[in-house]
């Protein structure tokens, strides 16, 4: 390993996000009672312009009303872009308020480490004026062409950044990629146009220790499409992925929960690896097969998000 290291990002179980539109308070009640592990309320994309302040308002209310943490939930709020008026009222108003009910503040189209600074630098007076004692978490979303060319320096850019996420909708605006559905593959590229990105991505939230988020799959009525998505994006590291309906919950957290026989696995590894490092052995054997240190970072990996899923 190297002498560098990037302390890893606040440890949350992330297999599944729900969208929930500000404007739309009458989906709160079954965003609480679903099993998502993540819930957004979004003040962004998902609210048309004449909603913006009643989203504002709703949201505020949500969480003062609501008790978000009782059902296990994270409760994360995605303000407006930066280069919109919305965005400074929103984290005024809502931190100001309600900033004891918020764990995270999602922040859209993040371009540069700037962005990020400055949301931090609001969270920051605010937190220390109303004396809120914990610490307002950020997470962006690489949804530019911008975004991702900094993205290292959007990683790094600040110690409340716990997660990036990837937001393909915007990203192929940005690159001006033809698209089918929304997160979905297009026939016409041999592959997956979307894995250069994602990758990108969660190299970089690995290397600096932040949790990697998939983002939407647009066809709901798509299930098997969504499962095959998720499933790709596991493959290389991503740990969650959005639900922009609630019948896509289940299935992100089916693909992210580590199987039953995989966890037990995991468990054996660690336990062999034991044994062989009291007899002065860096290796051992199981099931036919060499396991060594690497085998066992790979297995308290799964071991870790087991903890969590049983915690909740």
């Amino acid at each position: 390993m190297s002498h560098k290291y990037y302390k890893p990002a606040k440890s949350r179980l992330h297999r599944s996000e729900l969208a929930v539109p500000g404007s739309a308070p009458k989906m709160f009640e079954k965003a609480l009672n679903s099993d998502a592990d993540y819930v957004f309320l979004d003040l962004e994309d998902a609210v048309s312009p004449n909603d913006k302040i009643a989203a504002r308002e709703n949201t505020i209310k949500a969480l003062k009303d609501i008790n978000w943490k009782e059902k296990g939930k994270t409760i994360s709020v995605r303000i407006n872009g930066l280069d919109t008026h919305y965005m400074y009222r929103d984290v005024i108003d809502i931190v100001e308020q309600v900033g004891d009910k918020v764990d995270t503040i999602l922040i859209p189209k993040a371009g540069t480490a700037s962005d990020v600074y400055m949301v931090d630098c609001l969270l920051t007076q605010i937190e220390e004026s109303k004396k809120i004692k914990n610490k307002i978490g950020l997470e962006c979303l690489i949804e530019t062409a911008l975004g991702m060319s900094n993205i290292k320096e959007i990683a790094t850019s600040s110690e409340r950044l716990e997660a990036l996420h990837f937001g393909v909708a915007d990203y192929a605006a940005s690159l001006r990629a033809r698209t089918v559905v929304i997160g979905g593959l297009n026939p016409d590229y041999p592959g997956d146009q979307w894995h250069h990105g994602l990758s990108q991505m969660v190299m970089t939230c690995r290397a600096y220790g932040l949790r990697a988020i998939d983002g939407p799959f647009g066809d709901f009525n798509d299930p098997d499409g969504y499962i095959l998505s998720a499933k790709r994006a596991a493959a290389i590291g991503i740990e969650g992925k959005w639900a922009i309906h609630p019948s896509q919950i289940e299935l992100a957290n089916q693909v992210f929960t580590p199987p039953e026989a995989e966890v037990k696995k995991a468990k054996r590894i660690i336990d062999e690896l034991d044994k062989a490092a009291k007899e002065g052995k860096g290796a051992a054997q199981l099931d036919g097969r060499m396991i060594d240190a690497a085998s066992a970072r790979m297995a308290e990996n799964i071991v870790n998000i087991d903890k969590l899923i049983q915690k909740k």
